[in-house]
């Protein structure tokens, strides 16, 4: 996935509210961008980091910058995809490629199917003679020891949600499948983060025992593109 328009570099002044950063970009000038990222961002918030905007000409936003990029220093230098609205495009565009190979095979793809408790699922794949595929897809961005990518940063009981209801799909004959979208270029292995959220990693415990299927693929990211393209190994919890 390559950014339509060159992203505009600029230094973290500071993360706040949840979804505002204020950065400083060359000749000292501050902008307030939207930060489309919900999550606690560890290791992505420090003042100083060099980040990478987005920059939308749409009539009416209030916010015209996104952030996009955050170069994290901790625990080693990595540029960081931080925009939750990319992951689902990246994994589409890798399905269509034949990248991802678990998941090829199927005529059709569709995005935000209405499906289980109101919710809609990210991609349902479809393909005669084969179950339907539902495919839920998650960002991952934090990494606290080298090399391995963990989910998910904060609690997330809306996470625990989609896990319960894609079991619900494979106990009513069809294919489920997560997603785990690693917006970095430095992870080799991923785990879920129990110690932040026990909630979610006992949801993905029954989920699988429920047959639900897990995936993680890591990303390149560069100033320009973000390619999702290598498979890296789960740590299930026993």
């Amino acid at each position: 996935m390559r950014f339509p328009t060159p992203l505009i570099q600029g230094a973290l002044v500071q993360r706040y509210k949840r979804f505002l950063a204020d950065v400083r970009l060359a000749g000292s000038e501050v902008v307030t961008a939207h930060c489309p990222n919900p999550g606690a961002m560890l290791g992505m918030t420090a003042p100083g980091l060099r980040v990478w905007l987005s920059v939308s000409t749409a009539k009416g936003r209030a916010l015209p910058h996104t952030l996009e990029i955050v170069e994290t220093l901790d625990p080693a230098p990595a540029l960081v995809g931080v925009n939750t609205g990319r992951p689902n495009s990246l994994v589409e565009e890798a399905i269509r490629g034949g990248v991802i190979a678990e998941l090829g095979g199927y005529e059709a793809l569709r995005r935000e199917v209405k499906y289980g408790g109101a919710s809609r699922i990210d991609m349902l794949l479809t393909g005669a003679g084969r179950p339907d595929c539902y495919v839920e897809v998650k960002n991952v961005h934090l990494v606290r020891e080298p090399g391995l990518a963990e989910f998910p940063d904060c609690v997330t009981a809306r996470g625990a949600k989609h896990l319960r209801e894609l079991a619900a799909m494979v106990a009513a004959g069809k294919r489920a499948v997560m997603v785990y979208c690693v917006q970095r270029g430095d992870a080799h292995r991923f785990r879920l983060a129990a110690d932040i959220d026990p909630q979610y990693a006992a949801a993905f415990a029954e989920a699988r025992r429920g047959g639900v299927e897990a995936l993680c693929y890591a990303c390149e990211v560069a100033a320009d593109a973000i390619t999702l393209n290598t498979p890296i190994s789960i740590n299930e919890p026993a």
